[in-house]
């Protein structure tokens, strides 16, 4: 009996070991986790930088050239002056964040899938979930702007820094 009980008893102060190690580094893994997250929710979400987030939408990878294109800046200019500027103002906060430095926060893709279906973002997006909060609940309203729009204004935007 003994020679089967000690050989038990080894087995079970080794599986105990092993699952004392992986839940310590699973509750490590979960600490760091939450304060991640409380430490992400202490900084504004319009002052919060995303870049690696594409947000939710069509646009899944859009690649910029070095040169900004004048004519897409200029049709951007008026998409935003007559779509957006309502609620977004160039140099300061309004009813919706100011664009000016966007691209420094968030990725090109999450602009221009915020643009063309906000609706969507802020029911699947964290960072647009937190926008809708700091600004009151203040929804983006869907402009139907096409993804060429869209894209217009995100080049407008590239002018903004």
């Amino acid at each position: 009996m003994k020679r089967f009980t000690i050989p038990v008893l080894l087995v079970s102060l080794v599986l105990f070991a092993c699952e004392s190690d992986y839940q310590k580094a699973t509750k490590e893994r979960v600490a760091q986790k939450k304060a991640e997250v409380e430490e992400e929710s202490k900084v504004p979400a319009s002052e919060r930088i995303t870049l690696d987030n594409k947000g939710v939408g069509p646009i899944k990878n859009i690649e910029l050239s070095a040169q900004i294109d004048e004519e897409m800046v200029k049709r951007g200019m008026e998409l935003f002056k007559t779509n957006c500027s309502a609620c977004h103002k160039v140099d300061k906060r309004f009813i919706g964040p100011s664009p000016k430095g966007i691209m420094k926060r968030r990725s090109p893709e999450w602009i221009m899938n915020m643009i063309l279906d906000p609706q969507l973002m802020v029911e699947q997006d964290r960072c647009a979930k937190d926008l809708l909060v700091e600004f009151n609940g203040a929804a983006m309203a869907n402009q139907n702007m096409t993804e060429e729009q869209a894209r217009d204004i995100l080049e407008y935007f590239r002018t903004l820094e």
